[in-house]
């Protein structure tokens, strides 16, 4: 008998795998946490395969979990977009600034997928440093702007907070004195993040690599450099760690959407807005 997937189990481990605790997205979606995992089992049974790795400190997903999800996201993005966006017609442009983690995710493909729909409009999805996203913000170039919050251009309409996990280049030694430690070379609050829990639980650790692109890092954990704090949409299977004593636990990310004033009442940018908030 052919299998097929419930977008609300789907939508279930979603959310899990963003809070990082089923405890956490129990309280998001307005379930009970033994009724979540139930959802969870269901989807684990329909799947074949175990998709979470469970420990005190919260769920991180599996090989098997970390494949499932760019497809569960992006079949939810669909279903709402099919809901919502057949039958109209939208024109005209809107342009998107993204902090590059998350234009690293399926967040440009849900945009892709709305074009796809509305083959009169036009879409442009920029990542920028913080004063060039700025300048696009304030020239118009971008009507949304979906960064970090202390390094949007405006007060955001909404927030949302992100789980920061650690992932492990190939071969490192997450026991190593000290720690090898991949960052970010740009000034940020996730360099910080990294450094803070580090410094406090007396963990001694040095600079292994540092780079100012997501591509750079994941370069560096690629060829076993050290260890890096991401969001869990850019882990790589080879890069995960499932042992949630060796490292100590990371803060979550705070990101928030800036939208131009003088887009207001654009029923393109309205749709784009609702497609970024449905899948972050």
């Amino acid at each position: 008998m052919a299998r097929d997937l419930d977008t609300a189990l789907l939508r279930s481990f979603v959310t899990i795998v963003r809070a990082g605790s089923i405890s956490r997205a129990a309280a998001t979606l307005g379930h009970t946490q033994p009724a979540l995992s139930q959802q969870l089992r269901k989807l684990e049974k329909v799947i074949g395969r175990e998709l979470l790795h469970r420990s005190p400190s919260g769920v991180s997903p599996t090989r098997a979990g970390e494949e499932l999800l760019p497809y569960a996201e992006r079949i939810l993005s669909l279903s709402a977009q099919a809901l919502t966006e057949t039958g109209r017609s939208l024109t005209g442009r809107c342009g998107v600034g993204l902090l590059e983690d998350l234009a690293a995710s399926q967040l440009p493909q849900a945009l892709a997928d709305l074009a796809r729909l509305h083959p009169g409009a036009t879409l442009e999805v920029l990542s920028l440093p913080n004063v060039a996203m700025r300048e696009a913000y304030d020239t118009g170039r971008v009507q949304l702007v979906l960064n970090e919050v202390p390094a949007v251009p405006g007060p955001p309409r909404w927030t949302v907070r992100r789980p920061l996990v650690w992932a492990v280049g190939q071969g490192v030694d997450v026991a190593a004195d000290p720690l090898p430690v991949v960052l970010f070379s740009n000034t940020c609050s996730w360099r910080t993040s990294v450094q803070d829990v580090l410094e406090r639980g007396e963990r001694p650790w040095r600079v292994a690599f540092e780079s100012n692109s997501l591509a750079g890092v994941l370069a560096a954990l690629r060829a076993g450099l050290g260890v890096a704090a991401l969001l869990p949409t850019n882990l790589e299977p080879t890069m995960t760690s499932h042992d949630a004593t060796a490292l100590p636990a990371l803060p979550d990310v705070e990101l928030g959407l800036v939208r131009h004033p003088r887009s207001a009442g654009d029923p393109l940018i309205d749709a784009v807005e609702n497609a970024l908030r449905r899948m972050i």
